[in-house]
């Protein structure tokens, strides 16, 4: 398979006056191609065409602090609430449909609200709860991740059916289970975030696999062609970035310089992609570097990136 390449979309968001976000914890985009961002510090949900005119926002005297946002294929919008331990279903128009876990109500797992490695075990749903993917069969897998080391599985429902993971650094142990998705075919894959890692479990939890040609990633899709892009931050002396990889885990894509300039990145947090192959990375700048005073306040949110033409055949694979 061709190598890809992508360039950044002139794409803007039309917030009208009077609303606002610090930054965009995530995106995802809906069957219909809405675009769907999920605000910070203005805790609330901001809904785009596919051109960047408003449609309509929810949820600012609800979420407690954002973090990840699921469209299903049903048009239901998921909202991972970290701050309220909860994760919340909503109609595309922003009715509320239904909630996991219990909202302000930590499991107990000793993590001490800073650091994950104060976690001493995992525990029920939720402590600070990070993502949501839909399987094909409509099961709800949550990752559980800043102040536990477990995946939930769930019915559609509601019901909790099933959780794994413990902390630590090998097999189906986490370190920050950060984003997750399911394949079509089933397989759960885990951003295993301080791990460095995705890691691939079947829809019961057996591990299976891991891809290592990554840092810190933290938001996954997968595109109609089977292609998984990771939205991976900023670690040591290397910048954030986006790697795009085929199914097999061959390196298909990966771009990204430091920097606040557009098409550069800072802190890259969720990733979407669009019917059409564009992609769409949502930043954290302020929580990791406006707040103290190191980038703009006008610092890029959220930027689209579209493929271009295909360079050389790429040769690197994950370990």
């Amino acid at each position: 398979m061709a190598q890809l390449a992508y360039a950044l979309a002139d794409w803007q968001e039309q917030l009208p006056a009077g609303l606002s976000h610090k930054e965009v914890a995530d995106v995802c985009v809906d069957g219909e191609q809405r675009v769907f961002l999920y605000g910070r510090y203005d805790h609330a949900v901001y809904a785009y065409d596919r051109e960047g005119a408003f449609l309509r926002s929810w949820g600012k005297e609800i979420f407690g602090r954002s973090h990840g946002i699921t469209a299903g294929p049903d048009g239901s919008i998921y909202c991972v609430d970290d701050g309220a331990h909860a994760v919340r279903k909503f109609s595309p128009n922003g009715e509320l449909l239904l909630t996991l876990g219990t909202p302000e109500v930590p499991a107990e797992t000793g993590y001490d609200g800073r650091d994950s490695d104060t976690i001493r075990c995992s525990a029920g749903p939720f402590n600070r709860c990070t993502s949501l993917a839909v399987a094909p069969n409509g099961d709800l897998y949550v990752a559980d991740g800043y102040g536990n080391a477990r995946v939930h599985r769930f019915s559609a429902r509601g019901e909790l059916l099933r959780s794994w993971g413990e902390p630590g650094r090998g097999p189906g142990q986490f370190r920050i289970p950060h984003g997750i998705y399911v394949l079509p075919d089933g397989r759960v894959l885990v951003a295993d975030r301080e791990n460095h890692r995705i890691q691939f479990f079947d829809p019961e939890g057996t591990f299976l696999e891991e891809w290592t040609d990554l840092q810190r990633p933290c938001a996954i899709d997968v595109d109609a062609d089977g292609r998984i892009y990771v939205a991976e931050l900023i670690w040591e002396d290397r910048p954030g970035r986006v790697s795009v990889f085929d199914r097999g885990g061959r390196l298909l894509a990966r771009w990204g310089e430091h920097g606040h300039e557009p098409g550069k990145f800072i802190a890259p947090h969720g990733i979407a992609v669009d019917a059409k192959g564009d992609v769409y990375v949502a930043e954290v700048c302020w929580t990791l570097a406006g707040r103290h005073g190191k980038v703009p306040p006008d610092c890029h949110q959220i930027q689209r990136f579209t493929p271009v033409q295909a360079a050389q055949p790429a040769a690197t694979k994950s370990a």
